[in-house]
């Protein structure tokens, strides 16, 4: 992806983000106080002038109690049953060179489907509002990773899928010499609750677990 688009889509979460704050009648210190993002940095933000990281993106989505592809979603993609690979939001964070790849389309079906790639020595850390009102299966596609959930650690290879817990601070760790794929898939919450639907995720394996 060029620079051009790279920035542009920088624009486009900004002003969503900007929106976001807006329908919910909230000031800039607002949001600065119920995310733990500086006021300053917002207002970079909304204004396209700042690169975020993906933790200032879960900490922004969380204060806003949606997830982190709902926020991008809303910021890049249209409605449709059909997504194609070069029409699916791509997004890198600055920092850590974490590629960041939305596969599922904008609909009414609560299911996100997430693709990541990982370099190798990287870590990208979210908190816990990033995992409230919904269910989080990680599926190692290439590679290894290291999942931690509040204290636990997950030792994931090639193939491991693993069903998060309660919401709890997380990091996915690169500890390789090679980068690291994975799926995140995300099932919301709706109003009655969460969906039959989730019996139809693929049955849960564990990787090797321990505490840290």
């Amino acid at each position: 992806m060029t620079s051009t688009k790279l920035d542009s889509l920088d624009q486009r979460i900004g002003a969503r983000v900007r929106i976001e704050r807006e329908v919910r009648g909230w000031s800039l210190t607002e949001l600065a106080k119920r995310s733990g993002v500086s006021r300053a940095m917002i207002h970079k933000i909304e204004r396209g002038d700042s690169s975020p990281t993906a933790m200032l993106l879960a900490r922004l989505s969380g204060a806003f109690e949606i997830s982190m592809s709902t926020l991008m979603v809303r910021a890049e993609m249209q409605e449709g049953m059909l997504l194609r690979k070069e029409q699916q939001p791509l997004w890198i964070d600055p920092v850590t060179g974490y590629v960041r790849r939305h596969v599922s389309p904008r609909s009414e079906t609560p299911i996100e489907i997430i693709h990541v790639e990982l370099p190798p020595g990287k870590e990208a850390s979210f908190p816990a509002s990033s995992y409230t009102n919904r269910k989080h299966l990680v599926w190692v596609l290439h590679g290894s990773l290291v999942f931690v959930e509040g204290s636990v650690r997950h030792d994931m290879n090639e193939g491991d899928c693993l069903e998060l817990g309660p919401p709890n601070d997380c990091t996915f760790r690169n500890e390789s010499v090679e980068a690291c794929r994975y799926s995140v898939t995300v099932l919301r919450q709706t109003c009655t609750g969460f969906p039959a639907a989730r019996t139809a995720f693929p049955s849960r394996v564990r990787g090797r677990s321990r505490d840290r």
